[in-house]
């Protein structure tokens, strides 16, 4: 089974800086790619950024690309998000994601995520 932990989170003024990290224990020997998404009240949960597991290939949403990096620690098995210059409009619950499916290259999608974190709130002030 596999569990994911985020933390990091809280509360910074727009242009502030967070990291979040995200734990991940079980299936380290089928694990794809790690992801981040967000979701604000009454909005759609939506894909951040995501990581390749063992080819460590980074990629993100065109709203983030400049601002936040993805990382991960194979060792500590832990998955990261630097996230620079935050806005007010990305005030949101932070999740973290696992694919052990492998269907999508990159996957942007909720569907393509097997794995679910229980969620971090970020909290951005004007």
């Amino acid at each position: 089974q596999v569990h994911l932990v985020e933390s990091g989170g809280g509360s910074v003024q727009a242009g502030g800086s967070l990291r979040l990290s995200c734990s991940i224990s079980g299936g380290a020997f089928s694990r794809y790619t790690m992801g981040w998404f967000r979701q604000a009240p009454g909005k759609e949960r939506e894909f951040v950024a995501g990581i390749t597991w063992t080819t460590n290939i980074a990629y993100y949403a065109d709203s983030v690309k400049g601002r936040f990096t993805i990382s991960r620690d194979i060792a500590k098995n832990t998955v990261y998000l630097q996230m620079n210059g935050l806005k007010p409009e990305e005030t949101a619950v932070y999740y973290c994601a696992a694919d052990y499916t492998g269907f999508d290259a990159r996957p942007r999608t909720t569907g393509r995520y097997d794995y679910w974190g229980q969620g971090t709130q970020v909290t951005v002030s004007s």
